[in-house]
C-alpha cells in the first residue's frame, strides 16, 4: 500500500499520539514523542491515508562519547496503526525518514530495533562500526546506517540518546 509521507503538522499531534498509543498498546512512546517533537534537529514524519495519520516516525539527535565530529540521529519511535501493519507503511516511513535525515545533514542513523527488519534498509550491527548503545539492549538489536559513506570510519564509542529516553 502506497501512502504519502510528510513532515508532521500541528494538527497531526492528536492522531500521532493515538497512532503511537495503538501501535505500542500504551502511552509511553506517545508521551515521549510529545516531549521530543519540538527539540531542535528532531524530525517527525507521518504517513497518511485519506487524511488520517496511520503511521509515524521520529528522529532525534544523539551523541557519541568520546565526542565525535559527526551528526548522528536516532530513529525512535516508529509506529503504524495495527490495522495498517505489514502493508509497507513502516518501510515508507523509514525510507522517507532516512532521506530527510540526509537532507538535514545527518551522517548516520542508529536504531534499537528488530534485527530481521532494519537491515533491509541498509542498517548493520553498530558494533561493527565500534559503536555501543548506552542502554542494555541485545547487541544485534543496536544498528546503524551510514547516510554518508565512511562517515563512521575510525570511530568508536557509546551512543547517548536524549535524556528524555531514560526518563520515560
Amino acid at each position: 500500500m502506497e501512502v504519502p509521507v510528510r513532515l508532521e503538522l500541528p494538527h497531526d499531534i492528536a492522531e500521532v499520539f493515538q497512532t503511537n498509543e495503538r501501535a505500542f498498546g500504551a502511552t509511553l512512546e506517545a508521551r515521549l514523542v510529545d516531549t521530543l517533537r519540538t527539540l531542535p534537529d528532531s524530525i517527525s514524519l507521518v504517513a497518511t491515508l485519506n487524511g488520517q495519520v496511520v503511521g509515524h516516525i521520529l528522529f532525534t539527535a544523539v551523541t557519541i562519547e568520546p565526542a565525535a565530529d559527526v551528526r548522528v540521529a536516532g530513529l525512535a519511535p516508529m509506529s503504524v496503526r495495527p490495522e495498517y501493519q505489514r502493508e509497507g507503511v513502516g518501510g515508507q516511513l523509514v525510507r522517507a525518514g532516512l532521506d530527510e535525515c540526509r537532507r538535514r545533514g545527518y551522517a548516520a542513523v542508529v536504531v534499537v530495533g528488530h534485527p530481521e527488519y532494519y537491515p533491509r534498509f541498509g542498517f548493520e550491527p553498530a558494533h561493527s562500526h565500534g559503536l555501543q548503545c548506552e542502554f542494555p539492549v541485545p547487541r544485534e538489536a543496536f544498528m546503524v546506517f551510514e547516510l554518508e559513506p565512511n562517515a563512521l570510519r575510525g570511530m568508536s564509542g557509546i551512543v547517548r540518546y536524549r535524556p528524555e529516553f531514560a526518563a520515560e
